[in-house]
């Protein structure tokens, strides 16, 4: 399985390191592999895959899946509880 990442996504990471929030792409690529939490109803087609994100906040992924490749839309830091 390929995961690629948008250029909106690509910018996300960018964007996100210069407010001091860092976001490594593995750590998006492993939430996508292993999700804590996976909502496929919400944004249908797209998916929402949530790790942890340190002790406060969850990493939400939100993202489509098309025959093997795996396109990263966007991300964002969320309170726990928030959403799951």
């Amino acid at each position: 399985m390929r995961i690629v990442f948008t250029r909106h996504a690509e910018k996300k990471l960018k964007d996100l390191d210069k407010l001091g929030v860092h976001v490594a792409k593995s750590l998006v690529k492993n939430t996508l592999k292993n999700p804590l939490h996976l909502d496929t109803q919400s944004d249908y087609p797209k998916k929402i895959a949530s790790s942890a994100f340190g002790k406060k906040h969850i990493l939400r992924i939100v993202y489509r899946e098309k025959d093997d490749i795996i396109t990263v839309i966007t991300f964002y830091p969320a309170k726990k509880g928030r959403y799951f």
